[in-house]
């Protein structure tokens, strides 16, 4: 009987298994990536996710967030859970590259076996999470992780995304900020479990807590009633509180079957959006560097729009052929097509 040949992924599988973090590092690294290898990594490690307790910390920049995420990490260690950290910075819309802040702020927790932390940049994703921050996830909790943090970067607007990955968030508030207000602008107080006022020894911090109460009163009733704590962070101070109101909203979510109902939603946006990257990740490694060059031009010139230059990419239909044989010096002024917004040709069947 012909023995099954093994590949290099197996055998990081299986390293990861017997708790090798190299192997744990490498992996991940494939995955973010996005290599054939990280991809053939994921699909091995998926079927034994779903275990870990992955929770979102969010707010605005410069209210803490950093020394809250390490915080928990220790306390949960205290509890005897290991823990993995995936600490999301922004990065250079130039270069995609980051100046890793959070790895520098948790630095003394890297010398504790039972914690795993991986820093990523966005690299342009928006929603305040590196596009591969479910993946990466999925691979620690696979791992064999109890407990998943995952700290967003905090620019304030687009953090919501959290809530999309993350099983409970928390929104950490900081007295003198106007986090109230950014709350209210931003439509954050809509995916927080747990809401945090942190650096809660300076002054104000009662008058936040006591405005995001007035702001939850507005809040539909539900299951869940969602609980301010005070915290201070830096001083560990508050956080054993928030670790055991974490896990009553774990135990809450488990009572209602709102575990498994938020989890079919997870998975569903999280396919769409593995669509949405494969679809760019093969047009940019396999597509016609000519034709994108003409449909550029011609989205340049405004004698196609932008939506139509992409469904003639990916070949679901064909309108940039009438407008790009035009003489370059004609007006830019297609001839509109009825009963589409966006140019689509006559007789196309494609559909977006």
């Amino acid at each position: 009987m012909t023995p099954i040949r093994r590949t290099p992924i197996d055998e990081l599988v299986e390293r990861l298994s017997g708790g090798d973090r190299r192997a744990l590092s490498r992996i991940i690294s494939e995955v973010e990536n996005g290599s054939p290898r990280g991809y053939e990594a994921l699909a091995l490690l998926y079927p034994h996710s779903g275990r870990a307790h992955t929770i979102g910390v969010t707010g605005s920049a410069g209210s803490g967030k950093s020394t809250l995420t390490g915080s928990l990490a220790r306390a949960y260690r205290r509890l005897g859970r290991s823990v993995g950290i995936i600490a999301v910075d922004p990065s250079s819309p130039y270069t995609q590259g980051a100046i890793l802040g959070d790895r520098i702020r948790m630095q003394d927790l890297t010398s504790d076996p039972g914690i795993f932390m991986r820093s990523m940049a966005t690299r342009g994703s928006l929603g305040g999470l590196a596009a591969t921050a479910a993946d990466v996830a999925a691979v620690l909790d696979a791992a064999g992780r109890d407990v998943i943090l995952i700290e967003t970067v905090g620019a304030g607007q687009d953090e919501v995304e959290i809530a999309r990955v993350a099983q409970s968030t928390i929104l950490v508030n900081t007295p003198g900020m106007g986090d109230d207000i950014q709350a209210i602008k931003a439509g954050i107080m809509e995916i927080a479990d747990v809401l945090v006022v942190n650096k809660a020894d300076l002054p104000g911090a009662d008058a936040v807590a006591a405005q995001l109460r007035a702001l939850l009163s507005f809040a539909p009733a539900g299951d869940w009633r969602i609980p301010i704590l005070k915290v201070v962070a830096l001083k560990d101070e508050g956080v054993d509180a928030l670790v055991a109101a974490l896990d009553a909203h774990h135990a809450c979510l488990e009572a209602s079957g709102g575990l498994a109902k938020a989890q079919e939603e997870r998975a569903r946006r999280q396919i769409v959006a593995a669509v949405y990257a494969e679809l760019v990740r093969r047009l940019m490694t396999n597509g016609d560097g000519e034709q994108i060059a003409r449909l550029t031009d011609a989205v340049a010139r405004r004698r196609l729009d932008p939506r139509s230059a992409a469904l003639t990419l990916i070949g679901n239909l064909t309108p940039a052929s009438q407008f790009l044989s035009r003489n370059t010096d004609e007006p830019a002024h297609p001839e509109p097509v009825e009963g589409r917004v966006g140019g689509a040709a006559p007789g196309s069947t494609g559909s977006p």
